[in-house]
């Protein structure tokens, strides 16, 4: 008799009652459901089912009715993961287990992410547990609070280097017993005449079964474990390999009468060396992954333990960083680090944000400046006003989309999964047929071929590589990606990026500073410019538009005192006027100048020059006569130029996308050396525009501000925001730029290439390894030149090439940025 389970999950899109109907029709059909009711005012759906039905199949039975079920998040750590089999098998039990709508397994990380609908995690961990995969939940407590990745390596490289040492104490004077004499027949001789073979065959015996119960017993005991289940993993290969060898040599030494004529030979020396070399294999492997999460290490590293809080007396006290609340007061001195993210209530220093942005050039902080946790105050004492604390700071939220990423599965990873969900088996179909072959057609002693060269198509195969060469690479690429300022939310954006064939970029926040300036201001004979500024900035102060608050601001630049203002109109499309100081003014654009008949001919060559340079020339009347013409541009990056270069030099084509006119917007194009313009374009209209370029050219990558971009950076191959230093929360981009600058967009392009790169090396070592050395190790060439491959130099073959896959991956930590 099956058990009964519930599913209870909110569902998103319900407006009516013909919505329920829909929903519990399509669900009560569904084999093994027993019970569906739906709530419309609480807009949930319980649904009581057996095991014929997964809670992956009723969510996507929803979701196909058009409906959004509204799963939650959860992560675990697992241990006991070895190989990409053992990937594949937690991966399945997660899915079908009641309550999770699907799991994402990584073995780089020892972790899986499951998306889930109110699932029993106690049931859940303890059935994995059960199954010799230890787990327990790890997303309870915030980011900054979760302990260092490279901990959980630690205690792995600890244990692995006492069992080393033990196997190797055993190993060696096991090797050199047997294979001494192969070396040195003297030595041989000597032996044979000092205690003879048997007494020789039983001191090896006892010094491999040393090797075999003790440091090895967790491979051999997680391996048996495995094949009993019919789910044969890495462990399984080692278990059969060094048992098989182990038991012949056992046979061979106390009842030797069983085995045929010519066959009685031992292998004890292989036994205890596969296992010390698998063992090193594994030590190695961890040491070196511990390194792969460099990025996550060094952020939470960024965390402070302590703040000093200022008291309601004006007294300074350190307390514990969990103890300070949102509205207190923190002072930070000189070399300290900034404890949370606020705003400067008092002082005057330097910051280095580096950690954060990846830009070197210390940032001034002044009252009203924001301050981000983890940053380092470089000379003066700051006082500041906490503003996030928690999970809410910058760099929690950083730290929780680097792991975010470095635990995605890119697409290419689905191919990998496919083959490794055969490969152990297949492996011993090969080396069974292998043992076949030699004891049938081999010749003599052909058991003892047999065994060997079967034992030793067991030891090569290597799914470990195969399961290592993707997310060891995505690890160290998101991580070295966050150094230089830039954070991947997706995982799949680290693979879709370098298959771009046009960037296109939002001009406003993006190419530009996003705020506008002042940036000519040409006076006519007789008049006075600061005089003519400080009326001007004074009439425009009455102003909210950010034409006027870019003037205002460059007369606060001088220090120029701003005067009373009367009579003040806003003339709607026009400008402004009124009077100031006596004066009557009036200010805007050339249509203002035509209707007061305000002769502006005497500017004509100057405002020429302003249109050439995507300007529209603004004038200034003071008592009707023309005082002033000015212009008032969003000024360019003084980064972009050399972003847009490097993106061509990427082979890329770059389009603008403005809302300017096409004169002011083709001009910027022409100082940037941009290949299209779309301008005009209306905020709503960014997606058609998005949709039309993605037609023409192919994949597209959007680049906006992240403010009135979401929906273009949602409907773009891959959207890329650009950050505002405090503020990454930016749900509808892949790719997030901490830097704010274009720039930012050539590193992330040059990370993406480079991860893909290295990813493709690895699975190509991973799958080119064991496709030719498993029919070596089968004994292919024997027939053309005698070459028989050693359990032995298998064993540390396989080793290796883990260790290569994740050593190949570090390389990634050195990519260099593009453009600083």
């Amino acid at each position: 008799m099956s058990s009964t389970h519930q599913l209870e999950i909110p569902v998103k899109g319900m407006t009516c009652a013909s919505c329920v109907g829909r929903i519990e029709r399509e669900l009560s059909a569904m084999a093994g459901v027993s019970e569906v009711n739906v709530n419309l005012a609480t807009g949930r759906a319980r649904v009581t089912h057996d095991e014929q039905q997964t809670t992956a199949a009723l969510v996507n039975a929803i979701e196909a009715l058009g409906f959004e079920p509204q799963g939650q998040q959860a992560e675990l750590a697992i241990k006991g993961m070895t190989c990409a089999s053992c990937v594949g098998r937690v991966e399945k039990q997660i899915a079908t287990f009641p309550g999770v709508i699907n799991a994402e397994v990584n073995l780089a990380t020892g972790k899986a992410r499951i998306q889930h609908a109110g699932a029993d995690f106690a049931a859940l961990t303890a059935m994995l547990t059960d199954s010799g995969y230890p787990a327990k939940r790890i997303d309870d407590a915030p980011a900054t609070q979760q302990a260092d990745p490279s901990e959980q390596f630690a205690e792995t490289v600890e244990s692995l280097k006492k069992s080393l040492f033990v196997a190797f104490a055993l190993a060696i004077p096991l090797f050199i017993l047997e294979m001494g004499g192969h070396v040195f027949p003297s030595f041989h001789d000597w032996l044979h005449a000092l205690i003879g073979q048997k007494t020789s065959w039983i001191i090896q015996a006892a010094l491999a079964a040393g090797v075999f119960f003790g440091p090895g017993w967790p491979l051999i005991k997680a391996g048996v474990r495995g094949l009993i289940r019919w789910q044969p993993d890495m462990n399984a290969l080692v278990a059969l390999g060094t048992g098989s060898a182990f038991g012949y040599s056992l046979v061979a030494t106390f009842i030797p009468g069983v085995l045929p004529e010519g066959t009685v030979n031992v292998y004890y020396e292989a036994v205890g060396v596969i296992i010390a070399l698998i063992l090193l294999g594994r030590y190695m492997e961890n040491k070196a992954k511990s390194n792969t999460s460099e990025a996550i290490q060094g952020l939470l590293k960024l965390q402070v333990k302590t703040a000093r809080t200022i008291t309601c007396c004006g007294n300074a006290k350190d307390v514990p960083i969990e103890e300070v609340t949102v509205g207190k007061t923190l002072e930070i001195r000189p070399g300290e680090r900034i404890p949370l993210d606020g705003v400067v209530t008092s002082g005057d220093s330097f910051v280095d944000e580096s950690m954060i942005n990846g830009e070197p050039v210390p940032v001034q902080k002044t009252e009203g400046s924001p301050l981000v946790g983890g940053t380092i105050n470089q000379t003066g004492v700051l006082r500041m006003e906490v503003q996030k604390v928690g999970g809410d700071t910058l760099l929690s939220q950083i730290i929780r989309l680097v792991e975010q990423a470095q635990g995605s599965r890119l697409p290419i990873q689905n191919l990998v999964n496919q083959i490794t969900a055969w490969f152990v088996p297949a492996v011993m179909g090969a080396a069974a047929l292998t043992f076949l072959v030699w004891v049938i057609f081999g010749p003599s002693p052909a058991l003892t071929l047999a065994l060997v060269n079967a034992v030793a198509v067991l030891i090569i195969a290597c799914p470990c590589a195969m399961g290592l060469a993707t997310p060891t690479s995505i690890m160290v690429g998101t991580g070295r990606a966050a150094q230089l300022g830039v954070l991947f939310r997706q995982g799949t954006a680290l693979q879709g990026l370098q298959d771009a064939k046009v960037v296109a970029v939002d001009k406003t926040g993006t190419l530009t500073e996003g705020r506008p300036v002042l940036t000519d201001f040409v006076v006519a004979a007789g008049v006075d410019e600061t005089r003519a500024l400080q009326l001007q900035a004074s009439l425009e102060h009455q102003s909210s538009h950010p034409v006027s608050r870019a003037i205002v601001a460059a007369a606060e630049d001088k220090q120029l005192q701003l005067l009373p203002v009367s009579e003040f109109d806003s003339l709607t499309g026009l400008g402004v006027r009124g009077t100031v100081d006596g004066q009557q003014l009036h200010a805007g654009s050339s249509r203002l100048m035509k209707q007061l008949a305000v002769d502006i001919s005497g500017f004509a060559d100057a405002a020429g020059q302003l249109a050439k340079e995507g300007k529209t020339p603004m004038y200034l009347a003071i008592d009707g006569q023309l005082a002033a013409m000015l212009a008032v541009a969003d000024p360019i990056k003084a980064s972009t130029p050399a972003a847009i270069r490097a993106l061509h030099e990427l082979g890329l084509k770059v389009v603008m996308i403005s809302g300017d006119n096409q004169h002011t917007a083709q001009a910027i194009a022409d100082q940037l050396d941009i290949d299209e313009v779309v301008a005009e374009v209306m905020p709503a209209q960014k997606v058609e525009t998005v949709q039309q370029l993605q037609a023409r050219y192919g994949k597209l990558a959007f680049v906006g501000d992240g403010i009135n971009d979401a929906p273009a950076l949602a409907s773009a191959d891959i959207g890329i925001a650009i950050g505002t230093g405090t503020d990454i929360a930016i749900d509808a981009a892949d790719v997030v730029l901490m830097s704010g600058q274009l720039t930012g967009v050539v590193n992330a392009l040059q990370i993406s290439r480079s991860t893909l790169r290295n990813i493709k090396q690895n699975l190509f070592w991973a799958f080119a390894y064991n496709a030719a050395l498993i029919p070596v190790a089968a004994g292919i060439l024997y027939p053309v030149n005698g070459t028989l491959l050693s359990p032995m130099f298998a064993a540390g073959a396989m080793a290796m090439s883990s260790v290569f896959v994740v050593s190949n991956a570090l390389r990634l930590r050195k990519v260099k940025a593009v453009l600083a």
